[in-house]
């Protein structure tokens, strides 16, 4: 699927202005990807995407799938869920259509390094690892706390990083540099070079969004 320009780009605006929007541009492209997905082998889609189809009868069934590690149910073949929002299905229904079964190489990449990414990079960094840095600055006691409280794992890279699963194959690391009298402190969030065998472009956008809206929240609580 190509990188859909109008989701990223107005997330070059305000943080609060570009949530409401992008769930807005999601909403609208939920019928076309639900009709898609109607046409596909559920078990094949299943396999490919490291969730679970449970047969109900010969003709239904339902996709059981962890988004960030809470599992959710896709009723097939009407896919319509009253416990997720349209944003919520659509973005499970992209991931389940892009999933090609491309096992995660391990290997972490900035947004820039997946295809297409380049040219939104800037407007990526800018309502992610831009705004957490200006919400925590050097209080990297603070970060880390928050990224607790959103179920991250630590991992030693940077002054402080965590991993956290967004989808059953797609894992995001949200990495912190604490600045010095220098430099600025930074913070980039990453992802495993497979990315893009189970989202386009502007879904991974759009999972960058969701993580640095879950941690700034976390924050507050």
């Amino acid at each position: 699927m190509k990188a859909n320009k109008s989701i990223i780009n107005t997330m070059k605006q305000d943080f609060d202005s570009v949530q409401s929007q992008r769930k807005l541009l999601m909403a609208e492209k939920a019928d076309g990807l639900r009709t898609a997905l109607r046409d596909r082998d559920p078990k094949l889609v299943a396999a490919r995407s490291g969730s679970f189809y449970l047969t109900v009868d010969p003709e239904h069934g339902e996709f059981r799938i962890p988004f960030w590690n809470v599992e959710h149910i896709l009723p097939f073949p009407d896919l319509i869920s009253e416990s997720l929002s349209t944003f919520q299905q659509t973005m499970l229904f992209y991931y389940l259509l892009t999933a090609d079964g491309t096992p995660p190489s391990g290997k972490w990449v900035s947004f820039a390094d997946l295809p297409d990414g380049r040219m939104y990079n800037a407007a990526f960094q800018g309502y992610t690892g831009n705004e957490l840095v200006k919400l925590f600055g050097n209080s990297l006691d603070a970060f880390r706390h928050a990224c607790e409280k959103c179920g991250g794992i630590y991992e030693k890279i940077g002054d402080a990083s965590f991993i956290f699963q967004a989808l059953p194959r797609i894992p995001l690391m949200v990495t912190y540099w604490l600045g010095d009298d220098e430099f600025p402190s930074s913070c980039k969030i990453l992802f495993d070079s497979s990315a893009s065998h189970y989202l386009p472009i502007d879904g991974c956008a759009l999972l960058g969004s969701e993580l640095t809206s879950r941690i700034m929240k976390a924050s507050k609580i």
